[in-house]
């Protein structure tokens, strides 16, 4: 039986990972920071480490094939940053990973990377993935187009009545559910890829993307397009105006909102059917709000 450690397991992705690869015969070592967190992986080994803290990963590797990080952060808090955690626990996995003659280490990036490395976040994923390149290691770089985890932004605007978007709203994604990216980036890492960008089933534009929310919330549309100049001047402002936990997210939504983060289409999985079950969700909790209320 291989053995895999998965770094970030208890993300959204990282959850997805354990669960494939535990499905594929694999023996799954899930490395958290708390074990309480990880209660309900799918992982036949947990352990307990704080990346950022190289000494609490000594002998978390032994017998291990393969590592695929996941490991980053959105939201720069406790203290961390993207270049602690993004790039430096990366390394500190990389370092083990070196010292305990795995086989092979992959990592979960970003699409278009090179076109945002004036992004903190991408910045420190970017450094950390040229540093991999160079390791005496097999390396796969896994870059999504987006999760559609990540399209409830679009999800909260349109329950509140009206979606706002930057320019003229055309520009595309192919947004990929997190159980069918594990699958691709299992499939990436086994026919040893060493790079991969992945994206999902079907490609919309914004406007497109906005249009599957009110539909899946029987909502008339209601779509307002702001200048882009707006954008461009968000974006100037932000690192000078805001708190760094929100101005780092803010600045990748931002700078990728102008793109068209589309890539090779992989897995089954629809975002229309991603927002029916956001919308049943909401509706749920519309009528258990309601009981509550009731005298």
């Amino acid at each position: 039986m291989k053995h895999v450690l998965i770094a970030g397991a208890t993300g959204y992705l990282g959850r997805h990972l354990c669960a494939e690869y535990q499905s594929r015969g694999w023996h799954v070592t899930a490395l958290v920071r708390k074990k309480t967190g990880g209660a309900d992986l799918a992982a036949d080994t947990i352990i307990e480490a704080e990346a950022t803290w190289p000494e609490t990963l000594h002998g978390t590797m032994a017998n291990i094939d393969l590592v695929v990080s996941a490991l980053g952060i959105t939201r720069q808090a406790d203290g961390v940053g993207y270049w602690d955690v993004d790039y430096q626990a990366n390394v500190n996995l990389l370092v083990e990973a070196l010292r305990s003659n795995v086989i092979h280490f992959a990592f979960v990036h970003v699409l278009h990377a090179d076109r945002m490395d004036h992004v903190p976040l991408v910045a420190a994923k970017s450094a950390f993935v040229r540093k991999l390149q160079t390791a005496a290691i097999q390396s796969t770089v896994i870059a999504p187009t987006g999760y559609f985890s990540d399209m409830g932004d679009f999800f909260t605007m349109a329950k509140a009545g009206r979606v706002w978007l930057f320019g003229n709203g055309q520009h595309r994604i192919n947004p990929i559910d997190g159980a069918d990216l594990a699958t691709a980036t299992f499939d990436a890492i086994a026919q040893g890829a060493a790079w991969a960008d992945i994206g999902g089933p079907a490609t919309y534009t914004q406007d497109e993307v906005a249009g599957l929310c009110f539909k899946a919330l029987d909502l008339q549309p209601r779509i307002t397009h702001l200048p882009d100049v707006l954008r461009r001047l968000s974006l100037w402002l932000l690192p000078r105006l805001a708190p760094r936990r929100l101005a780092g997210p803010a600045q990748f939504v931002l700078t990728a909102a102008a793109m068209n983060m589309t890539a090779p289409p992989q897995g089954t999985r629809q975002l229309a059917d991603h927002f029916q079950t956001l919308a049943a969700s909401s509706d749920a909790e519309r009528a258990s709000d309601s009981k509550g209320d009731t005298p």
